[in-house]
């Protein structure tokens, strides 16, 4: 039975650190970038876009340069969404690894 205790608490620990893992991912940001800089994405190490800047001379011959931050926030919305999506699809097929897991009474799991 203090083999079972244990182990339980071996469980309990490890499941607190992944929590404490993730809650330091998301402070962490990183910054993406294409064309050369012309296009610059901030992320935070959970995955969420924070914001996405697009250079003015991108823009060049486009009739209402107004638009850049509107389209700046519709880049912005779109990948969060496909992030979201692939966070579900992760979830999805990770859900029956999960759930042996969680059969096994391991806490966190």
């Amino acid at each position: 039975m203090k083999d079972m205790q244990k182990m339980m608490k071996q469980a309990q620990k490890m499941a607190a650190e992944m929590q404490k893992a993730q809650d330091a991912l998301a402070e962490v940001e990183v910054e993406g970038q294409a064309g050369g800089g012309a296009v610059k994405v901030v992320a935070t190490g959970d995955q969420r876009i924070v914001s996405v800047e697009i250079a003015e001379d991108m823009f060049d011959g486009v009739p209402d340069k107004d638009d850049i931050e509107m389209l700046a926030d519709t880049v912005t919305a779109a990948v969060n969404d496909a992030l979201n999506r692939s966070r579900d699809a992760q979830a999805e097929a990770m859900g029956p690894l999960a759930g042996g897991l969680g059969g096994m009474g391991l806490p966190g799991m």
